[in-house]
């Protein structure tokens, strides 16, 4: 007897790993789907330059009139008012350090030598957003943690306009998994996996899940 070949029902078709979307018969294979791709390059884009993202955190250090920001005392002297937001995004540990962690990881992966440095923290910043971008069409179609590279990436970015623009930041909804995990997501979330099961749940999907019940979330 012949053995009948598997049927399309029995078959689960690959799906992106950062939003869940089905691949594209040109995408399968792929860690992710080339929107999700062209979604990083859109969102590196806008932190590099004199007029990007990066630069702009340098404007809004100061409190404007009737701010509750805190006042730094960096004398004996004189309090400086300074936000704190703004500044731990621009300093060592911030939008540069994310960056060149996720850069240093992507050439441990490759096998290549550690990246090098050179300049001030904005230089940095630049070179890290370019070296990324030349990348991303390796790292989206191969590196397993792409997903997670998309968004811390994607979170920083947030966190950057949040601090130029004023806006607030978008309020976490705990929503429940039928596994009984609870995750937490907000509207923009572009798709999440479940720590509990590992299910992968694209955007329009985690947000029809059932909100948690209040005494486990």
């Amino acid at each position: 007897m012949h053995d009948h070949p598997t049927s399309p029902d029995q078959y689960e078709w690959p799906t992106c790993g950062p939003c869940g979307r089905q691949l594209r018969q040109d995408e399968l294979g792929r860690v992710a789907c080339r929107l999700c791709q062209e979604r990083a390059d859109t969102t590196l884009r806008q932190l590099p330059g004199p007029g990007g993202l990066y630069a702009q955190l340098a404007t809004r250090l100061t409190p404007g009139r009737g701010s509750d920001a805190p006042v730094v005392t960096m004398s004996r002297t004189a309090p400086l008012p300074v936000r704190l937001e703004p500044l731990s995004l621009m300093a060592r540990g911030g939008v540069v350090t994310i960056l060149q962690t996720w850069l240093v990881d992507w050439h441990e992966t490759l096998g290549w030598r550690h990246p090098r440095w050179e300049g001030n923290l904005q230089q940095q910043c630049d070179q890290a957003v370019k070296a990324l971008r030349i990348n991303l069409e390796w790292a989206a179609g191969e590196h397993s943690a792409f997903g997670d590279f998309l968004h811390e990436v994607t979170s920083v970015v947030r966190q950057c306009e949040r601090q130029i623009t004023g806006e607030r930041p978008e309020r976490p909804i705990a929503v429940a998994c039928p596994c009984g995990t609870t995750l937490r997501v907000t509207v923009s979330t572009p798709g999440i996996r479940c720590r509990g099961c590992a299910t992968q749940y694209a955007r329009s999907e985690v947000l029809d899940l059932p909100l948690a019940d209040r005494a486990a979330a």
